[in-house]
């Protein structure tokens, strides 16, 4: 962990991902300003020494860098946006650092890095893989968009919130390679499903099944991880299947605007799409084996 000793944090947005995140921060030393949609985890924060303020505007004023980790593209929009907005609150040529920490799509990212930008402060794009657990333990995969200078900045504040960070170009590039992560991490959790689901029906006990493909070429983190989950039957959120099917849509877009077809993602996205029309999109992603076992 870095020491972050007097650096100005705010973050916006503190849900599964969000608040462990503060605490990381908190605890290597930086001064820490919040704000969420909910008050409850702002308050519980504050008691912890954090720095609650009602506005993203406010969290923007109070930092120098800022992190914003929110649900959606259009979430991330209206934190930005407006008169109470990050935008809104940076100054002109305060060289602030903006960073968008969640899944949104390229396009729109693009457009809000020339924004920030234009108002005098720098911009990254650094999406996560790892989910809630990566996020409780300080391991997170960050995927980085924007320039050097930017992404050397954020190094400190990345070494306490990950594990290993890869710059992977300009602004945008971070949510690029997020989009293939989510259409790998998408296909897989059918995958499993499907192969558990396969060894159930035929008579095997899936919990063994899974063990014997321990270590070979079908072993995966999802097998690990969300195959237990699915063999145990816990379907409590670690990330919520919703953000799953976003995530898939948004990479079909994405595909959409680059000419090309992915037929796998459009057969996995109609499962997701499932799941949540069942009212089972607020389950954990392993509950996409509910949706197999129902077909």
């Amino acid at each position: 962990m870095a020491d972050l000793s007097g650096t100005r944090v705010g973050l916006i947005g503190l849900g599964h991902m969000g608040k462990p995140m503060a605490r990381h921060l908190h605890a290597a030393g930086a001064r820490v300003t919040v704000t969420s949609r909910s008050r409850g985890p702002v308050d519980e924060l504050a008691a912890e020494g954090m720095t609650a303020v009602d506005t993203p505007r406010a969290v923007a004023e109070a930092s120098d860098i800022v992190i914003v980790m929110v649900t959606n593209t259009d979430a991330v929009d209206a934190v930005l946006h407006g008169p109470d907005g990050v935008i809104a609150g940076l100054g002109k040529g305060s060289g602030k650092l903006v960073i968008d920490m969640g899944t949104t799509k390229v396009r729109e990212t693009r457009a809000w890095a020339a924004e920030v930008m234009t108002a005098g402060a720098d911009w990254l794009d650094a999406p996560v893989s790892g989910g809630q657990v990566g996020a409780e333990q300080a391991s997170l995969i960050i995927m980085a968009g924007g320039s050097e200078a930017a992404l050397e900045r954020a190094r400190p504040v990345f070494a306490t919130l990950g594990r290993k960070v890869t710059r992977i170009g300009d602004a945008g590039a971070g949510q690029v390679a997020k989009s293939a992560n989510q259409v790998i991490a998408g296909l897989t959790l059918a995958a499993v499903a499907e192969g558990l689901t396969l060894a159930a029906r035929a008579g095997a006990d899936p919990a063994q099944v899974r063990e014997a493909l321990t270590g070979g070429f079908a072993d995966s983190r999802i097998l690990d991880l969300h195959g237990g989950r699915m063999v145990n039957r816990e379907f409590a959120p670690g990330a919520h299947a919703s953000v799953q099917l976003k995530d898939m849509r948004q990479a079909l877009e994405l595909a959409e605007q680059v000419g090309l077809a992915l037929p796998s993602v459009t057969a996995n996205e109609k499962l997701w799409a499932k799941m949540v029309a069942r009212g089972w999109g607020e389950l954990d992603q392993a509950g996409i084996i509910r949706a197999i076992e129902e077909d």
